[in-house]
């Protein structure tokens, strides 16, 4: 693939996207049953889940105030200096109260898709990376999918511990564990990568601002931000009960599936969803992307809902595998519209307010699913993630259809 016409800020940030969701990949399988394995309950394993969306919300909006101001590199690099010390409390400890500490501070993800710090700022930083407006699309697709690619790639590696029970002697916690230290040196490369950025990633403005108030943003665009936020949040709230962590507890507490089975379904899972974010760019270039986004995201929560009367563990995987080669196709479109209906000065207050407005709601659901599971049945977030979800794409559609980026119209 001839990547010339992205500059080398925009490679990488594609690069550091790619060790950041590698680590993501094994952290979102493990984590609810290293949680599990070491004494927590179904209600405090949610509770830290949520706290790892929590941070997602504190550092959208610290960057929306501050990373024009002190730099947009200095942000990137503090976030993943951040991870490093999150890894570190994971691996010496299993204290509850440091590991909700860890949680709330360590810009840790275990949704299997990135809803995290790093994401509002990459988010508005992409299209300087591109001279050509016809790119936008096309950047976003390969961030989002090179990005899967390498957490199905880390999803793999979630399956370690069983080789090192197996063949090196570890228990089983104590396998797991070694995982942190594999994402301590993930975030130490992310570090690294991040301070190779050059000024060309920074405000062009001479006069650096905060962008956290909406006062200096367009009336068509706070419209557009505020409807697309409200929505957000209904579709992330849903999506927060069936995050990766989630269904990764599901499969092994319904059908017992073991680590190792469950890293290659994850790592399936990942490639379709990969392959599916270079095909919404051929849809999108057909139908558009409003349509893009919902004609496609419909049908995955149909399956989704579906997924929660599986009788058996072949029939539960078959569905999800057709839920993730269709249910991401959103994202990149997404981004792309959001990024191409507001002015160039206003994306990253439009990416922080959009994606906070996810993080929050994203961050309620995983502290109700213990309760729910306990109410009602182990497959009961399953339903209540698929209706939401679908409610969110039938505003999309009627809130959007008729708002279009420069080059629909």
């Amino acid at each position: 693939m001839n990547l010339e016409w992205i500059s080398k800020d925009g490679k990488l940030l594609l690069g550091a996207r790619i060790v950041r969701t590698f680590s993501y990949g094994f952290l979102s399988v493990i984590l609810a049953i290293y949680l599990k394995l070491i004494g927590f309950n179904d209600i405090l394993i949610g509770l830290v889940l949520t706290a790892t969306l929590v941070n997602s919300v504190f550092f959208n909006l610290f960057s929306s105030a501050y990373a024009n101001k002190f730099g947009r590199k200095k942000i990137l690099a503090l976030y993943a200096a951040l991870m490093i010390v999150s890894a570190i409390i994971f691996f010496v400890t299993d204290n509850y109260v440091a590991l909700v500490i860890a949680a709330l501070v360590g810009t840790i993800n275990v949704t299997g898709s990135e809803v995290g710090a790093f994401l509002s700022l990459e988010q508005a930083l992409l299209p300087q990376t591109v001279k050509d407006v016809k790119k936008r699309n096309s950047i976003f697709a390969i961030y989002n999918s090179v990005g899967t690619f390498a957490m199905s790639a880390g999803v793999m590696v979630s399956g370690l511990p069983s080789l090192l029970q197996k063949y090196y002697g570890f228990d089983e916690i104590g396998a797991i564990k070694f995982l942190f230290l594999i994402y301590a040196t993930c975030a130490i490369a992310t570090l690294a990568i991040y301070l190779t950025l050059s000024k060309n990633i920074e405000v062009r403005s001479q006069t650096p601002k905060s962008n956290l108030s909406l006062k200096n943003i367009s009336s068509k665009s706070k419209g557009i931000i505020g409807k697309m936020s409200l929505l957000f949040a209904v579709d992330s709230f849903g999506g927060g009960f069936v995050i990766q962590s989630i269904v990764s507890f599901w499969f092994y507490t319904r059908f017992g599936a073991d680590l190792s089975t469950l890293s290659y379904v994850f790592t399936i899972a990942g490639i379709l969803t990969a392959v599916s974010y270079i095909a919404s760019t051929r849809i999108a270039s057909k139908i558009g992307l409003v349509n893009t986004m919902v004609f496609t995201h419909i049908p995955s929560n149909v399956l989704l809902i579906l997924l929660a009367f599986s009788p058996s563990f072949s029939i539960a995987m078959s569905l999800y595998f057709a839920r993730m080669s269709l249910s991401q196709m959103d994202v990149p479109t997404r981004q792309s519209y959001l990024m191409g209906v507001v002015n160039e000065d206003e994306r990253i207050p439009a990416a922080v307010f959009t994606n906070t407005s996810r993080n929050i709601a994203q961050a309620t659901s995983p502290s109700l699913i213990g309760l729910v599971i306990s109410a009602l049945s182990l497959s009961a977030p399953f339903v209540f993630g698929g209706v939401l979800k679908i409610a969110y794409d039938i505003g999309i559609f009627f809130s959007f259809r008729k708002i279009k980026p420069p080059e629909e119209q």
